[in-house]
C-alpha cells in the first residue's frame, strides 16, 4: 500500500531529526531509520495497528519517544502526525 506523508508529519520528522543530529551526528540518522522501518511496516499491513480515535491509528519507534500516526484508506495510507510521546495529543487530534 502507498504511504503518503503529509507536510505537517514531514515537517515534524524534519524537526525531530534536526533536534537530534544537533545532539549526536548518528542519532539523526537513526532517527530516519527507525522512522523509514514503521512506514515500510505500516506500508505492508497497515490494519495490525490498533484504532486509537475515531479511524487514526499509530505505531510506535524503535529506541525514539515518538509514534506515527496515520490513517488507511483503500490504496493510501496517509501518515498525519509524527508527535513526540509527551507532546499533548490536542495538538495533532483534529488533522486530516
Amino acid at each position: 500500500m502507498h504511504v503518503y506523508i503529509r507536510p505537517a508529519a514531514l515537517a515534524e520528522i524534519d524537526e525531530a531529526y534536526e533536534w537530534y543530529a544537533s545532539e549526536q551526528a548518528e542519532l539523526g540518522n537513526e532517527f530516519l531509520i527507525s522512522v523509514q522501518a514503521a512506514l515500510e511496516q505500516i506500508g505492508s499491513n497497515p490494519k495490525r495497528y490498533p484504532v486509537l480515535r475515531n479511524t487514526t491509528r499509530r505505531i510506535l519507534l524503535h529506541r525514539f519517544p515518538y509514534a506515527i500516526y496515520f490513517r488507511v484508506g483503500k490504496n493510501l495510507v496517509a501518515v498525519t502526525a509524527c508527535v513526540h510521546g509527551k507532546r499533548n495529543p490536542i495538538q495533532w487530534q483534529s488533522r486530516r
